[in-house]
């Protein structure tokens, strides 16, 4: 089976320069969100581990949306789609920066169905994220019905067989909400990049919706535990094509 992949180890923003103009048809990522500003850090408890407040080394430095616009952009088809996971601090800086070069800037709402708890009883509950979602003129969507075209989808964290335990990535995204995403706006053999791509959820889900799929990330952990999972699934899609061809 021809390779479908590419995953790249490094400074992602250096990564994007070398992919031609144009070429990818889907950017679906989830870049830091700038929150340990805010974050009184994981909350210990003497009778459970302690609960992770999405705290992580790379949210500590400084992240810029505005050194990735331009980048994302030129890397898009003009009939790409550009999803990203972002936070209530920096949803009015993706605006401002991605409304004037996108013909439509909307957003789409995750609802976490088992959030974190707070015990404290301090505030609401985390159980929402927001994907911020751009398009131009000509786009593709696969809608399917009306039920599918809602701005918003239900789906628990990312727990169970699917969490991967080792290295620990606080912020890993479930493959309903990905494959969903990815699903409705590619075909079968589109190209999904996703430059920040932690534990490689986003190309589990595009490679086992038979799309192609470049991947980069910068922390050595992460990208040898998405290698695996990822060249796991090119290995089940091989035994499968294989058996169909008994």
């Amino acid at each position: 089976m021809e390779r479908a992949y590419t995953l790249q180890h490094g400074d992602s923003l250096e990564l994007l320069a070398e992919v031609p103009d144009g070429s990818v048809d889907l950017l679906l990522t989830d870049p830091p969100y700038n929150l340990s500003p805010y974050s009184t850090g994981n909350i210990r408890l003497g009778w459970r581990k302690e609960i992770n407040n999405d705290l992580a080394s790379w949210d500590k430095s400084p992240f810029r949306p505005g050194e990735w616009v331009e980048p994302f952009r030129r890397v898009l088809k003009p009939s790409g789609n550009l999803f990203l996971f972002t936070s209530y601090n920096l949803l009015g800086e993706w605006h401002r920066l991605l409304d004037p070069l996108f013909d439509t800037f909307q957003f789409l709402v995750w609802h976490k169905i088992n959030p974190v708890p707070k015990v404290r009883r301090a505030g609401f509950l985390n159980s929402c994220e927001l994907v911020v979602c751009c398009w131009n003129r000509g786009h593709k969507w696969n809608f399917l019905g009306q039920k599918r075209m809602h701005n918003f989808i239900e789906s628990p964290l990312c727990m169970g067989k699917e969490r991967v335990k080792d290295p620990f990535h606080p912020t890993q995204k479930p493959l309903k909400v990905l494959c969903h995403l990815v699903e409705i706006s590619t075909d079968p053999g589109d190209h999904v990049l996703d430059p920040f791509m932690g534990v490689g959820s986003t190309g589990v889900a595009a490679l086992s919706l038979g799309r192609c799929f470049t991947g980069m990330e910068l922390d050595q952990r992460y990208f040898g535990a998405a290698q695996r999972r990822i060249e796991g699934e090119e290995r089940v899609a091989d035994r499968d094509v294989k058996g169909g061809e008994r």
